[in-house]
């Protein structure tokens, strides 16, 4: 055997043996996909006015502040219908500082604003709520998705179908389906807020009513009132109390750098988070300007601890309650992945059984074995022992099929059992062009060794031209497709690369292997 012939069965074998390496043993190497695993199929709507209405507000706020720091201390607003605001209080005199205020803060193309007497009506315009809308979509798909990886979810399919409000999820072999559903859900917005006064930072009970008289009724336009749980040992909510606390948040959960689960000073089960360098300054200018007063730790607007500030805090700190260790690792996951941008509604939500997995598992492989074995019979008629060279390649091209699917992680779906089904079929292709080429050079009067040669020189761009122009159909169903389609194509492509891997290297190896071990060849069978 010479040296060429030696090192490309070398290459083969260590080709084959990873691939079988990496497959083995199947059961655990392939990941199945929702529809044959079973798992949960969600169809979700991303609620946009909340983001815009959200928009609106923080813009009200940023336009009062800076009105004040340009001297018009006594401006008030109040929110509108729809997308506006009034800003009360402003002399004409101001006109010049409301127009320098759009075009710093706001932004002249997303805002405008009319004066009605000392008042200024603020609207935004239809592209800029438009926009915070998409903006709003795309941020809950990527907050959702990270969720769902951070939870372990095996290949989850997250997409936004087209360039609706909606957002499909499908999670194979979820296994405690309403633990997913209130981890989607949940907003996880954090913010950390001043109490307003001591009383209602403390550890006593407060009603609604008892906040409000402290106040003689009428809460500061600065201040809002929040509930917060009470709850026994055991974690059940016993009561509610009431807390008046600042309605600016200088620092939220936007400044995290990390959230964990950890363990508090008696071992109760608590969140520890850590802050970016910019959050950790200002919530450090925050606790140090603050010391004595309640610091309220709030989530999505309920507040779940309001300790006392004790000295200025930098860049870490826990966030304590009555948690069970699995709201604990909940709570650190979201907060981790970041916050919801708006609410989220559940339009859609199926729970795909196992044992239709199981059956379309077994069906997929009846008609693989079917397809196998009629593709076999057929090139051992046609092509009598040539047809074995083929048989082999096709056994090795399956072999590298599920090997290199079980080396990348990919998901095997029912599409994408069809596509390897569909690869057998095309995996003889380009045999069928090789042997049928070397049939012509033989009726030609050509050697065995010469017609073997000639067959495959010639039939390579043709075997070449087919498979690329396949691989090019697959990319496009891979880019464009969802799930199911995108599984397909994963399938075909990766089929293509093993049979013209198979067809013309492995093939022609096996001929001129068996070429070398006779001097002189005068028939081939074929």
């Amino acid at each position: 055997m010479n040296q060429s012939l030696m090192y490309r069965g070398l290459l083969i074998l260590v080709v084959v043996g990873l691939a079988a390496f990496s497959v083995w043993p199947l059961d655990e190497s392939i990941k199945l996909g929702l529809d044959l695993r079973g798992g949960m199929h969600l169809v979700l709507e991303v609620q946009t006015e909340d983001a815009v209405s959200s928009e609106v507000d923080k813009s009200m706020e940023t336009v009062v502040e800076q009105s004040r720091e340009e001297g018009l201390t006594a401006v008030r607003a109040d929110r509108g219908d729809g997308y506006t605001f009034t800003l009360r209080g402003v002399p004409a005199s101001a006109d010049a500082t409301m127009g320098q205020i759009r075009q710093r803060y706001l932004g002249e193309q997303d805002w405008n604003w009319d004066r009605s007497g000392d008042d200024v009506v603020w609207e935004m315009q239809p592209a800029a709520a438009s926009r915070v809308r998409d903006q709003a979509v795309r941020q809950a798909l990527q907050t959702i998705t990270n969720r769902i990886d951070q939870f372990g979810v095996a290949e989850p399919v997250v997409v936004r179908l087209g360039s609706s409000d909606r957002i499909l999820a499908q999670l194979p072999g979820v296994d405690d389906p309403e633990r997913i559903r209130e981890l989607i859900k949940s907003t996880a917005f954090l913010e950390f807020r001043i109490t307003d006064h001591p009383a209602s930072g403390g550890n006593g009970l407060a009603s609604r009513q008892a906040v409000l008289d402290h106040y003689n009724g009428r809460l500061p336009s600065n201040v809002e009132i929040l509930e917060s749980d009470v709850r026994d040992p055991e974690g059940r909510v016993i009561d509610t109390t009431y807390l008046a606390v600042e309605k600016r948040a200088v620092v939220t959960g936007r400044d995290l750098k990390d959230a964990r689960p950890s363990t508090g000073q008696f071992n109760q089960p608590v969140v520890s988070f850590s802050f970016t360098p910019d959050g950790g300054d200002r919530f450090a200018e925050l606790t140090r300007a603050n010391i004595d007063r309640g610091l309220a730790i709030v989530l999505d607007n309920r507040v779940m601890s309001a300790p006392v500030i004790e000295s200025e805090i930098r860049d870490q700190g826990i966030i304590r309650g009555t948690f069970t260790i699995q709201e604990v690792q909940d709570l650190s996951l979201v907060l981790k992945s970041g916050a919801l941008p708006a609410g989220i509604v559940y339009l859609e939500e199926r729970t795909v059984g196992p044992s239709l997995g199981r059956d379309s598992i077994e069906q997929g492989l009846r008609a693989g074995l079917i397809g196998f074995t009629l593709v076999v019979l057929c090139m051992l008629v046609v092509y009598r022992l040539t047809g074995i060279n083929a048989i082999v390649a096709l056994g090795l091209d399956v072999v590298l099929v599920f090997g290199i699917l079980a080396f990348f992680g990919a998901t095997l779906t029912l599409p994408g059992i069809a596509g390897i089904i569909l690869t057998i079929g095309m995996a003889v292709d380009a045999n069928v062009l090789v042997f049928e080429r070397i049939r012509e050079e033989l009726r030609a009067g050509k050697t065995p060794k010469s017609a073997i040669d000639s067959g495959f020189a010639k039939a390579l761009s043709s075997v070449l031209d087919a498979n690329f122009t396949t691989l090019i159909a697959a990319l496009f169903l891979f880019q464009f497709g969802t799930g199911p389609i995108r599984g397909f194509a994963v399938t075909l492509s990766v089929g293509i690369f093993a049979s013209v891997f198979t067809a013309i290297f492995v093939s022609r190896w096996i001929f001129d292997l068996l070429l070398s071990r006779r001097e002189r060849v005068e028939k081939l069978s074929i």
